[in-house]
């Protein structure tokens, strides 16, 4: 640890002199306290994308043809919908939380299990929502900046909230069993390679 902090310290921004109040003042609002951590981690994302995240999104794209993608794109965000649905709620959103709860029905069942978007072909779009939203609604501060490889820029909230979206999907708690898990994993991967897939061109 004392050699990882040695190596990294230096890379901390260094603040202004005492006699400089705007200039600390500023400092004190775009400072990274966390900068020498969140580069390194940053590093290793950007490895980890190079040699893995990159190619299998690559292999993806070139081996299942686009409406089969777009198909489990819209199955995985069709499996969303619960706890997109609950954050609608937890918002006070009235509003939103009938048109999720409305697409969720239409898809999986007009859509075939979410493998086609109905509802957005009959002008009803979908939105996102996240526990990390709610707390926002709620008041809570954002907090520190922090990148985590893998999920990208974060924050605290962003990631308690994450957290908290994972224990009210009610696919958490399916149960057990080699199956289940399979299923889980299968979803998560398919999710991940889904989403760089959708970033190839950025």
């Amino acid at each position: 640890c004392a050699l990882a902090l040695a190596v990294l310290l230096p890379g901390c921004a260094t603040p202004p002199p005492a006699d400089d109040p705007e200039g600390l003042a500023e400092f004190r609002e775009t400072n990274d306290p966390f900068e020498p951590a969140n580069r390194a981690m940053f590093e290793i994302h950007e490895v980890a994308d190079r040699f893995v995240l990159q190619p299998v999104a690559e292999a993806y794209r070139d081996i299942l043809p686009q409406p089969v993608r777009a198909g489990i794109r819209n199955a995985l965000g069709n499996l969303r919908a619960p706890v997109i649905l609950a954050n609608d709620l937890m918002q006070g959103n009235v509003t939103r939380a009938r048109i999720t709860l409305g697409r969720f029905m239409v898809n999986s069942t007009l859509g075939l299990g979410g493998l086609l978007d109905v509802a957005r072909d009959w002008g009803v779009p979908g939105h996102s929502e996240d526990f990390g939203q709610t707390l926002a609604v709620w008041g809570a501060g954002e907090g520190f900046y922090m990148f985590v490889p893998l999920f990208g820029p974060s924050s605290p909230r962003d990631l308690a909230g994450q957290g908290v979206d994972i224990a009210i999907n009610p696919l958490t708690w399916l149960g057990q069993g080699a199956a289940v898990d399979a299923a889980g994993w299968t979803r998560l991967g398919l999710t991940v390679v889904d989403t760089r897939e959708a970033l190839l061109e950025p």
